[in-house]
């Protein structure tokens, strides 16, 4: 069995103000994914599957992606509004990707076997993709199945600005009840950490809360799911339609109640961090020089 890790770096990181997903974060100039891609492949990841734009397919394979191909085999697949399902044409003046769940979409003629789904701009840590990669191997075969790597909320938060979270509940079994994406979630001088976007006040939120940081592990069943109610949501004529996306939390919730899909919620000491902001770049370059000097990661990757 094949162990896919599908990496979305197709974003185009508005609040961050560049394409965070190829600029230089570790001492010797690695972006963040390459840590990822380390990580994973020491945990027992096989291949890789970046969802970019094709704007960009040139430039990251000079800049890293001929480099990972003689370590582990390599696809692209890119996300463009051509691949929305049903022929959909997004509205003129639409330029925003249509979100996650179509991101890893544009991936399914690529991938046939149990996958993982991390993004391009995050820091997810080495115990999170070995939990993930056993968790590949149970879920191999099965149907209305999935498994998700979940982070305390306070550990996710920026002190730069909000940041949007799938803030999850778990039953006593360790399964996914309900994953609510949460908008404008931002910490206070008081120590709360609140979510300002249902009220202006700010809604007090558990610290310890588990939120989604969009580390799946999902079967290729997924794909056809994905694809069917993406097409329902682009054909809704709710939300802004220049500005609506379709983000995975959001599925996985709706599939949860609808086709009694089980999410496993995979317990890791693993630390995340990662940039939404510029600002956030600093501590995100800190922590990986600990990293490196410590020597948990070699001097060069």
């Amino acid at each position: 069995m094949k162990t896919t890790l599908l990496i979305m770096a197709a974003g185009l990181g508005s609040r961050y103000g560049g394409n965070k997903q190829i600029d230089r974060m570790g001492p010797n100039g690695e972006i963040l994914l390459e840590y990822s891609i380390y990580d994973a492949v020491a945990a027992g990841f096989d291949k890789v599957v970046f969802v970019i734009r094709s704007s960009m397919k040139e430039s990251f394979k000079a800049m890293i992606g001929d480099k990972l191909a003689q370590k582990v085999e390599l696809s692209y697949a890119c996300q463009e509004y051509d691949s929305l399902p049903g022929g959909f044409i997004p509205p003129e003046g639409r330029t925003k990707p249509y979100g996650t769940v179509h991101a890893v979409l544009c991936a399914a003629d690529l991938i046939h076997e149990p996958f993982a789904v991390i993004n391009a701009d995050d820091y997810y840590g080495r115990d999170a993709f070995v939990a993930m990669a056993d968790s590949l191997h149970r879920l191999q075969g099965k149907e209305n199945a999935a498994s998700m790597v979940a982070y305390d909320l306070k550990n996710t938060v920026s002190d730069n600005g909000d940041v949007t979270r799938g803030v999850c509940q778990v039953d006593k079994a360790g399964h996914l009840v309900k994953v609510t994406e949460t908008y404008q979630i931002k910490p206070f001088p008081d120590g709360t950490i609140r979510d300002l976007a249902t009220d202006p006040a700010g809604r007090i939120l558990d610290p310890n809360a588990l939120v989604s940081m969009n580390f799946w592990g999902f079967t290729p069943w997924f794909f056809t799911a994905a694809k069917e109610n993406l097409a329902a949501f682009l054909a809704s004529p709710e939300g802004d339609p220049l500005k609506k996306e379709y983000p995975l939390p959001t599925l996985v919730d709706t599939l949860m109640h609808t086709s009694g899909l089980t999410v496993e919620v995979l317990n890791t000491h693993a630390v995340w961090f990662g940039v939404t902001y510029h600002e956030d770049k600093a501590y995100v370059a800190g922590e990986l020089k600990k990293l490196h000097d410590n020597g948990f990661y070699p001097k060069a990757l």
